[in-house]
């Protein structure tokens, strides 16, 4: 399934596309690419819920780039133009009782917040974030960005906490001091604290976010770790929609179920019985032998 995703702000429709007045349903299907429709004809899922937001107010956007100093690019702004956020949850029924399963959050523009430290940490001559940018650097790769850094040099601010399983942040790298930054990137900041790039764009990461259905720690997939075990399990029952292979795969292979049951739950097969006419040869030679062995002896 390849997603093409734009968002205008055109008369509070997504995409600008022309719909009836009573087709609230639509512009749901339209902001979610149908999602919501997909998973409730999965087996086994249940408690599908959107939560519908309403637009930003434009003074609203521009308070925030204001006050951070920082200019939100134009997919990410055309969005808060249609919805303030984003929110999709559902559950997979397990053992007859619904379980919290998929989540899919983009946080608010009034909770766009920086990323900051615990107060734990503010005492004095406590470690700071910004004691691991060395170590953070020197772990860099050639084909990937060069990593955020948790001092001045960076302004990173949270789109989704992932449910404690790391934090999913907009980042403006190689910025300076009061001046307006204005080219930005979504990175994946996992619970070591470690940096990992995930999109160039806001418009790429929401549409990795609903083709993996916001499955628990599908952003591990884009790090050299991988995802738990517990989510592969989730992946085989829940499989994403994507079309791109998984790179934690072996020979670039995507991530599938290979189970065979006619294979795997076949019978035994039966030893082939001996021949008859090779115990009749063998009986007829040894008749053979003691005939000859009392001729010899007469």
């Amino acid at each position: 399934m390849r997603c093409i995703i734009k968002f205008t702000k055109r008369n509070n429709r997504v995409m600008g596309e022309v719909m009836s007045g009573d087709s609230k349903k639509g512009v749901v299907d339209l902001l979610t690419l149908g999602i919501t429709r997909i998973l409730e004809s999965r087996p086994g899922v249940t408690d599908v819920k959107f939560v519908e937001k309403e637009p930003a107010e434009r003074h609203v956007i521009l308070s925030w780039e204001l006050r951070h100093c920082c200019i939100l690019p134009e997919d990410l702004r055309d969005f808060y133009l249609t919805t303030d956020g984003f929110q999709l949850t559902w559950s997979a029924r397990f053992d007859g009782q619904p379980v919290p399963l998929g989540s899919m959050v983009i946080n608010s523009v009034c909770a766009l917040s920086p990323l900051c430290e615990s107060p734990l940490y503010s005492l004095p001559s406590a470690p700071t974030l910004a004691d691991l940018d060395s170590e953070s650097d020197s772990e860099g790769v050639e084909s990937q960005p060069v990593k955020p850094h948790f001092d001045s040099q960076s302004r990173i601010f949270e789109l989704d906490a992932c449910n404690g399983n790391g934090k999913v942040c907009l980042v403006y790298r190689n910025v300076k001091p009061r001046l307006v930054a204005q080219q930005c990137e979504v990175w994946f900041l996992d619970r070591a604290l470690y940096w990992h790039f995930l999109t160039e764009s806001f418009t790429a990461y929401y549409r990795l976010m609903v083709t993996h259905l916001g499955l628990p720690e599908w952003q591990y997939r884009f790090t050299k770790h991988g995802p738990s075990p517990q989510t592969k399990q989730w992946s085989c029952l829940y499989r994403p929609i994507t079309s791109s292979c998984d790179p934690h795969t072996d020979q670039g292979e995507p991530f599938l179920n290979k189970l065979d049951p006619n294979r795997a739950f076949r019978g035994k097969a039966k030893l082939p019985t001996p021949k008859k006419k090779i115990a009749t040869q063998s009986t007829g030679a040894q008749r053979g032998r003691n005939v000859g062995a009392s001729t010899a002896k007469k």
